[in-house]
């Protein structure tokens, strides 16, 4: 079996694939294995969940017709993006509050990351900071940016990306105002509230867990914390709240292009006229999303959103696609439907909750095999191969 991503320096997950074959199966494991309030905020999406079940359905219309009579074929999952080499076209998304699901997590993926030669992209409202993660992701960091309000801790919050050796910033900008998330909120996952007897209850039913986060401490948002008066949640809640903004502007994303001197990406995008706004404001990509069902319960499937941004851009700056991939088939769905580039944020934080460094490692080597295979049966030896004319059928 071929090593994740094609690195030889990540183990082989023989082991891993009779127990763990299929994204699925992972998620099974770590629903057993962290505290219910974990796996509500992890798995759940907003209101219904019906942009999250839409993602799905939408991915699973794409159809792609196979090819045959090519001979033996080696599929090429690697690509450039952004002047950066990648062994395949699959990146770990950021995930707020990673550290909530597994303690740690943020370590073990930018880990997993620099081996498998994939970008890990770490949130502003991790519970690691950029100085934590930045040296173990090596040059496979990125840093997703909630824009501060202020423009000298932006520039702070951006110089400690930077110094860190993260050279692509991801803007969100598809967070006007924070959704409801009603399941989190019935599983008793509440910052403003704090811990409470229903969370401990569930957290006495998870010893591993219970361990893991003794060891290295409750999760918090540790970029953050720093500009806090304080370390407690409720004082570094508080200040996010007031210090940092969810709907930025064009003049802001003007001003951060202005100052930072990577790659910028806007992420969160489904319309294509903000694609074009985002363009000319200078971004380099666009991360097309519905933040994987968790924010706008009316908002459309990304996928079908994905052609037409992709038809607008006119392969000026590359398309990035996320929302709703479990597989290595939906990644090679995405591309043949014109994106560049894809990420995933939770088949690598179910890996890590059911496993821990080994389940980050199986997450990624279900995607990057089941990627190889996809194309082996479309009959695509490249990623480009994968948009040929007449290949989608939806």
């Amino acid at each position: 079996m071929t090593p994740v991503g094609g690195d030889a320096s990540l183990p082989i997950m023989n082991n891993l694939d009779d127990k763990y074959p299929a994204i699925s199966d992972l998620a099974k494991a770590a629903k057993r294995r962290i505290p219910h309030f974990a796996w509500e905020y992890l798995d759940s999406g907003t209101t219904q969940d019906v942009a999250m079940r839409e993602n799905r359905i939408a991915l699973d219309r794409v159809r792609l017709m196979p090819r045959f009579l090519k001979g033996d074929q080696a599929p090429d999952l690697s690509t450039t993006l952004f002047g950066q080499r990648y062994d395949a076209p699959i990146g770990m998304a950021p995930v707020g509050m990673t550290g909530l699901m597994w303690p740690g997590a943020e370590l073990m993926l930018a880990d997993t990351a620099r081996r498998g030669s994939v970008p890990y992209c770490l949130s502003t409202v991790a519970a690691k900071t950029p100085e934590e993660v930045g040296p173990v992701a090596g040059d496979m960091g990125w840093f997703q940016l909630y824009p501060p309000r202020d423009l000298g801790l932006m520039r702070d919050v951006l110089a400690r990306a930077w110094d860190s050796g993260m050279r692509v910033l991801a803007l969100t900008v598809d967070i006007p105002a924070p959704s409801r998330r009603e399941r989190q909120r019935r599983a008793g996952l509440s910052i403003q509230a704090g811990v409470n007897r229903q969370m401990l209850s569930h957290v006495a039913m998870r010893p591993a867990w219970a361990l893991a986060t003794a060891r290295h401490g409750a999760a918090t948002l540790a970029t953050v914390a720093k500009y806090a008066d304080g370390t407690d949640m409720e004082t570094v809640r508080k200040f996010f709240v007031t210090q940092f903004m969810h709907n930025p502007s064009l003049d802001y994303l003007d001003a951060l292009r202005a100052e930072w001197k990577g790659a910028l990406v806007v992420k969160g995008i489904l319309d294509p006229e903000d694609a074009l706004l985002a363009e000319r404001a200078g971004a380099d990509g666009i991360w097309l999303s519905n933040h994987g069902g968790r924010q706008f319960d009316a908002a459309p499937a990304a996928i079908d959103a994905l052609p037409a941004v992709v038809q607008a851009l006119g392969g000026r700056v590359p398309v990035i696609y996320d929302s709703g991939i479990r597989s290595g088939l939906d990644i090679a769905r995405a591309i043949a439907l014109g994106a560049d580039f894809c990420f995933a944020g939770r088949p690598f934080l179910y890996g890590v909750a059911a496993a821990g460094q080994a389940g980050a490692d199986q997450a990624l080597h279900i995607l990057t095999d089941d990627l190889r295979n996809a194309m082996l049966q479309f009959g695509a030896k490249t990623l480009p191969g994968l948009r040929r004319v007449g290949g989608v059928m939806s």
